[in-house]
């Protein structure tokens, strides 16, 4: 089942199922899903058939007790089980002790009056458990890393739509390039947007370059291109800028690194045939920052794109031993890395 269908779902109280399982990472789609579970059960009721529980703090038997219980004077009950590790491969001890095996009867025949849900935050489950096969088969499954540029860009408008505002196809592109197509910062952004943007209630470009500011992430691909552009003082420049906003050094030279990683291995891959879609699959990389590494690269030879990476590596060794300013050391990289001839 797709998010849309879900929400939708929810909101008609229609086609509902007793077991939801929500795999990935996507925290606005998991507290609008949250919501509109809370929804089903009428506001009076709410504090006695609707319950979170967190498996970090709480053990499993606490929250199968309440999803075994009737509603309390209502037609249902709605549990949540949040950061169900168990179902992964995930060998880190956890705190508390979870009764597994009560969990595979529960499955067996789930309480007819309640909606038992899932939030997975995880890459995927261990597939090899007998309780995630039990419950992969139960439950009606909803996979939010599905959730691409096009769905993003389809929610945006359609919830502007709702709220009675149009989005210039300009302010689209810009917003989502300024928060890296991250929906829950997209949806954060929205509110100011919209105010903005009265009494005509059209978004312009102008609105999002002058309300939106870049993620990190957004303003170090940045400095990528004008590094690779071997544009010294710009990237300086730009370097500079990031440090006066309070940005750490060798957070940005890490990021710096993850960027030329990308780079390279986007390069290395497309050229034996991967596809966006499974370069983001294989690299484990949001489909966005895939499409503009792709986009990237093939300005690039490979040779720059590995002496930047190493630089970047001799960079980080001497902000960690040694005392010299991080300023002049990405300084002194540009320069090196810029007077460097490139052979074909």
């Amino acid at each position: 089942m797709s998010i849309t269908e879900l929400l939708k779902s929810l909101q008609d109280q229609k086609s509902l199922t007793p077991v939801y399982l929500i795999l990935g990472q996507a925290d606005y789609l998991q507290r609008r899903i949250k919501a509109g579970l809370k929804q089903l059960v009428p506001a009076e009721e709410q504090t006695m058939n609707f319950a979170s529980y967190d498996m970090d703090t709480v053990p499993l038997a606490v929250a199968l007790d309440d999803a075994m219980a009737a509603p309390f004077f209502g037609e249902r009950r709605v549990v949540c089980i949040d950061n169900p590790q168990f179902l992964t491969g995930e060998t880190k001890k956890q705190k508390v002790t979870h009764d597994i095996d009560s969990l595979q009867k529960y499955l067996e025949s789930p309480m007819p009056s309640t909606i038992l849900t899932f939030f997975a935050p995880y890459d995927k489950l261990d597939g090899r458990k007998k309780v995630v096969k039990q419950l992969k088969k139960i439950a009606t499954t909803i996979d939010l890393g599905k959730f691409n540029e096009r769905d993003t860009r389809q929610f945006i408008q359609s919830r502007l739509k709702a709220d009675g505002y149009t989005l210039a196809e300009a302010a689209l592109n810009e917003l989502i390039q300024r928060t890296d197509a991250d929906l829950t910062l997209m949806m954060s952004e929205l509110p100011k947007l919209e105010l903005f943007s009265l009494p005509d209630k059209e978004i312009k470009l102008i609105a999002v370059q002058g309300l939106v500011t870049q993620t990190l992430t957004q303003n170090v691909f940045d400095l990528v291109n004008k590094v690779l552009a071997k544009d010294t003082a710009g990237a300086v420049t730009l370097y500079r800028e990031l440090l006066q906003a309070k940005e750490e050094p060798l957070k940005i030279n890490a990021i710096l690194q993850g960027q030329f990683r990308l780079l390279i291995q986007t390069k290395v891959l497309a050229k034996q045939g991967y596809s966006q879609g499974k370069l983001a699959s294989i690299l484990k990389v949001h489909p966005y920052r895939i499409k503009l590494a792709l986009q990237s690269q093939r300005r690039f030879q490979l040779t720059d794109l590995n002496r930047a990476y190493l630089g970047l590596f001799r960079v980080e060794k001497q902000m960690k031993s040694t005392p010299l300013d991080p300023e002049m050391l990405f300084s002194l990289f540009m320069t090196q890395f810029a007077g460097q001839t490139v052979r074909a």
